[in-house]
């Protein structure tokens, strides 16, 4: 951990409070989610399908305003997109905390999801920028703090939790409010060069998006990126489930769960940087994101190898049984998550041709959200169908093929040149 934290000091002041900002969005954001559905339906109250929708809102309201947001941070920079989406979210946080009305309570979950739509895609390009020819090391880096974040958060949460939920709202609130002044006071104006500030403000917002979905090879690699994002979501999905599936419910099972999300985090906080490092040594982007995808396919070869075993009725087998293959396959999504991820940003950057980098971030986005949602629908269909058939192999023989299906896919867009820089658009003669 000190070798990261020296690399950071490495980098521009504006970098460097990125990285901790992410940290502590993700340290408030986590504190309080992972709580919010037993809140409102146990202190509050509110019937499984309310739930559901104010959880839905959220959800919707984020991945849905996410090319907004980038677009409004390519406009009027990237800065005030970050502040004011800080605010809101403080805003959203403590109003959830603080209300018990279903209007409120929506009304609070949709600005909480606006507020990621509006700081993520700018964040991510503010740091593009800035980062400059480092921008693949910077990305990596920026994953060690939002996965600590990440790690933190529920921690914190279930202490203020255990006082009463509104105490963790009104933290988690109180922290985005400290960080909505610190980047105010803090957080230097990030302004492109001019022309590229020209070109961000030329023609209406639907040119500019006309423009990015005449980008094929951005599409094409959004969609073959689809699958990442599909597969490492089941260490929320999937791997719980099945932890359950053959452990149970009880303290093991709750125990081996939180395992899962332990050994994610803190692989990708020991190892992200050493990785990186090691794959940018020997691999071009494109071939480290397909040996990523790939790695995340063969994630699920353990669960798969685990259903020709028998189930033991108890004891140290049964919890071997529930407990390691889904273990395996968190490290080993954490390790492909570790692979592609800043290879990720950067292809973007460069896909983009470093032109409205920030729409390009949220259109990125929003596609991948709506694959997530799909890839979990099909996911728990094939869980449900698994357990009619009485064939428990099936969801493990799905996500494999999709992540080598994925990684075929972006070794085509290498291999064909897709994925290189663009060449530099011809610019007007000047009279």
């Amino acid at each position: 951990m000190k070798g990261t934290l020296a690399q950071v000091r490495t980098y521009e002041r504006s970098v460097q409070l990125l990285m901790v900002n992410q940290f502590t969005i993700n340290l408030g954001f986590y504190m309080l989610m992972p709580y919010l559905a037993a809140h409102l339906s146990g202190t509050l109250g509110l019937a499984g399908w309310v739930v559901g929708l104010v959880l839905g809102v959220r959800n919707f309201s984020q991945q849905g305003m996410f090319l907004v947001g980038g677009t409004l941070a390519d406009r009027f920079g990237y800065k005030p997109l970050i502040v004011a989406g800080c605010v809101l979210r403080t805003l959203g946080f403590a109003t959830l905390g603080l209300v018990d009305s279903l209007a409120a309570l929506i009304a609070a979950s949709a600005a909480t999801g606006l507020a990621g739509a509006l700081f993520n895609p700018a964040v991510r390009a503010y740091l593009a920028a800035d980062a400059g020819e480092r921008r693949v090391e910077a990305f990596a880096l920026f994953n060690v703090f939002y996965q600590a974040g990440i790690l933190l958060g529920p921690l914190v949460g279930m202490v203020l939790t255990g006082v009463d939920f509104r105490v963790t709202c009104l933290v988690s609130a109180g922290i985005f409010a400290l960080l909505s002044i610190v980047q105010i006071r803090a957080l230097p104006t990030r302004r492109a060069d001019d022309s590229k500030a020209k070109e961000n403000g030329r023609g209406g917002v639907l040119a500019q998006w006309r423009g990015i979905l005449a980008n094929r090879p951005f599409l094409l690699f959004s969609g073959a990126m689809i699958g990442s994002y599909v597969l490492t979501f089941q260490v929320y999905l999937a791997l719980p489930l099945e932890v359950r599936r053959v452990g149970g419910d009880g303290e093991f099972g709750t125990a081996a769960v939180a395992g899962l999300f332990a050994v994610s985090g803190l692989s990708t906080i020991l190892g992200q940087t050493r990785v990186t490092a090691w794959c940018k040594a020997r691999y071009e982007p494109g071939q480290a994101l397909t040996r990523g995808l790939a790695a995340m396919g063969l994630a699920f070869v353990p669960l798969l190898l685990s259903t020709v075993l028998p189930v033991p009725d108890s004891g140290v087998g049964l919890w071997l049984l529930a407990a390691v293959p889904p273990t395996l396959a968190a490290l080993l999504l954490a390790i492909g998550t570790m692979i592609a991820y800043p290879f990720e940003m950067d292809t973007i950057v460069r896909l983009c041709g470093d032109r409205l980098v920030a729409t390009h971030y949220g259109l990125y986005n929003t596609v991948c959200g709506i694959g997530i949602t799909l890839g979990n629908l099909l996911t728990g269909a094939a869980l449900d169908a698994a357990r009619e058939a009485g064939v428990p192999a099936l969801p493990w023989i799905s996500l494999c093929a999709l992540g080598l299906a994925c990684a075929a896919a972006l070794y085509a867009l290498h291999r064909t040149g897709r994925l290189a820089t663009p060449a530099p658009r011809p610019q007007p003669a000047v009279a």
